[in-house]
């Protein structure tokens, strides 16, 4: 992809309410805003768009968070940051390592190099120059340093999110969160 048409970004930790998310690629265009999570994984992947961790690569037996859902805060971190309106951030997922979709995928999941493709289908302008150079600008000064700190620190927020146990806050206020299980309805487990 053109260098000067599509401004790219690799590795961007941006602060969240509940600690950080990191992001592996974003590639900022007049033609919006690309978010680019990969997945490096081999044996088939099955799953549903729509599932939380409803990710798996057979033969291998690896289950994993859908990376929709993964990228999904991505882009509304990036929305915070950069005030823009969600319908200008794509998110766009690509496979490498030599995996075999064998359930059907959006558009926007690929394979390999696919990802090109489908960014390049976007070719109405929604941003001008200067406001793709001032987003660029924005991220570049915005985001934590791509430190192997910065790693440490978003790989140990990633396990306290996890945690079962670990204490839940509110984003919003700050308070403790109560865990409370639904006795009746359709939503009892």
């Amino acid at each position: 992809m053109d260098g000067h048409t599509y401004r790219r970004l690799h590795n961007v930790t941006l602060n969240t309410p509940d600690g950080a998310t990191q992001i592996d690629h974003v590639s900022l265009s007049v033609y919006g805003i690309f978010v680019l999570e990969t997945k490096n994984m081999s044996g088939w992947i099955v799953g549903r768009e729509a599932g939380a961790v409803d990710a798996e690569a057979l033969q291998t037996h690896l289950k994993f968070q859908n990376p929709l859902r993964k990228n999904y805060k991505h882009l509304k971190a990036l929305e915070a940051t950069l005030g823009i309106s969600l319908e200008h951030l794509h998110s766009v997922i690509t496979f490498v390592g030599g995996s075999t979709f064998k359930t059907d995928v959006p558009a926007n999941v690929t394979q390999g190099i696919g990802f090109i493709r489908y960014i390049k289908s976007f070719q109405l302008a929604v941003f001008s120059e200067a406001e793709v150079d001032s987003m660029l600008h924005t991220l570049k000064t915005g985001r934590r340093a791509p430190t192997v700190a910065t790693h440490r620190e978003h790989v140990q927020n990633l396990k306290r999110r996890s945690d079962p146990t670990a204490e839940r806050q509110c984003p919003k206020s700050g308070s403790a969160l109560v865990i409370r299980t639904c006795k009746t309805g359709a939503n009892v487990s």
